[in-house]
């Protein structure tokens, strides 16, 4: 909900940001998998830090190292479209 003044620049928001705005560990942590599922669908069946770290250093996207290496470690001997395969199944 961006304002529009008068003329033809945009203003910031007119309040920061609400507790729900995507400032959760969760939502934060979606860049992450997202560069790795980006890795995996591009051929790498097992994504490195450094492939995930090239991928948002590419996009221009801040990251930190640890959350990098945290999905780095929760992937570690799992294939990811069985992951996806697994929760898709709960949506059905």
């Amino acid at each position: 909900f961006w304002l529009k003044p008068a003329g033809n620049e945009v203003s910031a928001p007119a309040s920061p940001p609400g507790p729900h705005a995507c400032t959760s560990l969760g939502a934060m942590g979606m860049k992450y998998l997202g560069a790795y599922l980006m890795a995996v669908i591009g051929g790498n069946e097992s994504p490195t830090a450094d492939d995930v770290k090239a991928i948002l250093e590419a996009g221009g996207i801040e990251f930190e190292q640890d959350m990098i290496d945290r999905v780095i470690q929760r992937m570690d001997g799992k294939q990811a479209h069985e992951l996806i395969a697994t929760g898709y199944g709960k949506f059905a």
